[in-house]
């Protein structure tokens, strides 16, 4: 997965020409136009960090890898001023993104303490400068998605809850046609922390939470 993301992205900087400071000052006005609706689909693979852990009395277990595939669909609209583009878009994910960790001094996980993803999304803003059919463009706003918190074996400490946070990220975008755009984006995805179970005194509330990178290619269909 991850060798065919690199080789997706080698095959999208090739599209884009040299650029300076200077040439951001002189560029001349775009003649292709990225005003529009699009549709568009995307594969992609994720990787992070989890912890449980409580606040009341402060135990965790160590920070565990998170890593999976994902794969969805987006939808977006562009508005175009010269050559600076401005643009919102949603998109929406299934993933198996997903770790574990065994037992610590710190935290008994007899069977491994265990943080999935298994669906997230994004409602974002876009703003980038074009360079004719080449898009750099930076984007943020908000993520949501369903994470998952347990030990195989252990029902009572298994919690699973859809929750609200934030993303960051930057891209680039080439238009090959008038209505196929390519598209490689990272994004930066933080989903907080779901409620797992409640030691009671004197631990208090237990958590899991879910923060993760990813990295997407993408096919839009600009209408």
């Amino acid at each position: 997965m991850r060798t065919f993301l690199f080789a997706g992205a080698a095959f999208l900087l090739t599209a884009v020409p040299a650029w300076s400071a200077d040439s951001i000052v002189a560029a001349p006005v775009a003649s292709f136009n990225w005003s529009g609706a699009y549709l568009g689909a995307e594969i992609g693979y994720g990787w992070g960090k989890s912890h449980h852990f409580t606040q009341t009395t402060p135990a965790s277990t160590p920070k565990f890898t998170l890593d999976g595939a994902l794969g969805g669909v987006t939808a977006g609209y562009n508005y175009q001023i010269n050559n600076w583009v401005l643009g919102a878009e949603a998109d929406f994910s299934a993933a198996d993104i997903k770790g574990s960790v065994g037992s610590t001094p710190e935290w008994g996980c007899d069977s491994g303490c265990r943080t999935k993803v298994d669906w997230f999304g994004t409602v974002r803003a876009r703003a980038g400068y074009a360079f004719d059919r080449t898009l750099p463009y930076v984007t943020g706003g908000l993520a949501y998605g369903h994470i998952k918190g347990y030990v195989d074996g252990e029902p009572d400490y298994s919690r699973d809850n859809t929750n609200a946070g934030w993303t960051v990220g930057a891209g680039v975008e080439h238009a090959f046609t008038d209505h196929l755009t390519a598209k490689i984006e990272y994004l930066y995805v933080d989903l907080g922390k779901i409620d797992i179970e409640d030691f009671g005194v004197p631990f208090g509330q237990g958590y899991a939470d879910a923060k993760f990178s990813t990295i997407k290619v993408g096919l839009n269909y600009k209408f």
